[in-house]
Parts: C-alpha cells; structure tokens; sequence
C-alpha cells in the first residue's frame, strides 16, 4: 500500500523503511547500500525548516564537506545558484529568519551543489517567486533531457503535465495509475487536460 506522495517519497530516500519490496537507486538498494544510494540522490523536502539552525553559507559549506565537493567547484555552483535564484544578500543570514521562499531557495541550491544524478523534489515549487519557479522548472528538464531523472510530486496539475514523461496519481493512498502521460491520454481522448484525466482515472478507480 502506497500511504502517499511525501510517505512514498521517505521510502524512496531511506527515511523510512519500505512496507514491501526493495527500492534501488541507481543500482544500489536503498536499504542495503543506503550510502552509496544515498550519493546518487538530491531531496528537497516538502519543508525547507530543516537545517533552520544554520546560517546560509554555512549550510551549503556543510551540504559540499557531507557530499565531498571539491572546494573551488563548488565555490563557483554557489556563486552561479545564488545569482541565478537572487539570494547573495542572504548568504550571512540565519535559515530560520528568512521568508518561506528563500528558504525554499536555499533548500534547492543546496541539493544542487553535489549535482547528483536523481533529483527528488517534494512540492519544490511550494513558496517560490514565479521567476525561480520558472529557473527550477528549466532546470529540472535540462537534467532530465541529459539522461538523469527528475522525481517530483506536486499538486499543481498543469507543471506536470508540462514537465512530466511519466506520471503516478495516487489518491486514498494507493495507486491509481503509474505509465506514460501520451497513454494516459490515449485511453481518454475525449479528456483534453491532465486535471480532467486525474478525475477521470479516481472516479473510474472507485467505480471498479
């Protein structure tokens, strides 16, 4: 049984362990080789309260020593994120004083400076001024297009429709469908939106 999107998410990260079957990232079990999965995997969470604690530069100094980022790298990815998302008057500021959007910000950039192969987002564009919502949207297809995978839950069904290649629609916490978006549309061509498939697929699921 799938309990829901940010659940399905901590298991898929090691949060939590697995109800049933195995989760592998990038050909390492999430369980049994949970480092070296874990190497492989950038999460932003759905609350970006985690590391309040600490001060903006600090924390993407802690985020390049966990992941071994080699220094002047990773310099230059700060410098580069932290324009691209208009942060550099916040880099001496305490987490826990900025606003919900900037720390969501600061969440993604840290994600971002190991450059990891998957990335997991959970509702990433919750808080986010619509231009670094418009940034992290290009970003997310242009690793994707170079052959990384982008997993990202979110509610706001018109950025999945233009974003997503494959979709899952989970509702009472199970699966209702997992495949291709094209086939998904195929079934129901009379259906022109993914909003008015998604009802579509929860009201078929509970008449069968």
């Amino acid at each position: 049984m799938v309990h829901g999107k940010t659940t399905t998410i901590n298991m898929i990260t090691g949060i939590t362990d697995p109800t049933k079957g195995s989760i592998t990232i990038n050909g390492f079990d999430i369980q049994k080789e949970s480092v070296k999965a874990k190497e492989n995997i950038g999460l932003v969470p759905d609350s970006p309260d985690i590391f309040a604690s600490f001060d903006v530069s600090k924390y993407f100094n802690f985020m390049m020593e966990m992941y071994n980022v080699d220094k002047k790298e990773g310099k230059e990815r700060v410098e580069k994120l932290v324009k691209e998302f208009e942060i550099e008057k916040f880099l001496n500021d305490s987490i826990a004083d900025l606003s919900h959007g900037t720390r969501q910000k600061v969440m993604i950039i840290g994600v971002l400076l190991h450059n990891p192969s998957v990335w997991i987002l959970d509702e990433p564009m919750t808080g986010l001024d619509p231009k670094s919502s418009h940034i992290l949207k290009e970003k997310m297809k242009e690793h994707a297009k170079n052959g990384n995978t982008v997993f990202f839950s979110t509610h706001v069904l018109e950025v999945a429709e233009k974003l997503c290649t494959k979709i899952i629609i989970i509702s009472e916490g199970s699966i209702r469908y997992t495949g291709k978006l094209e086939e998904l549309q195929a079934k129901y061509p009379e259906v022109k939106t993914l909003e008015e498939l998604f009802f579509k697929v929860i009201d078929n699921s509970k008449e069968a």
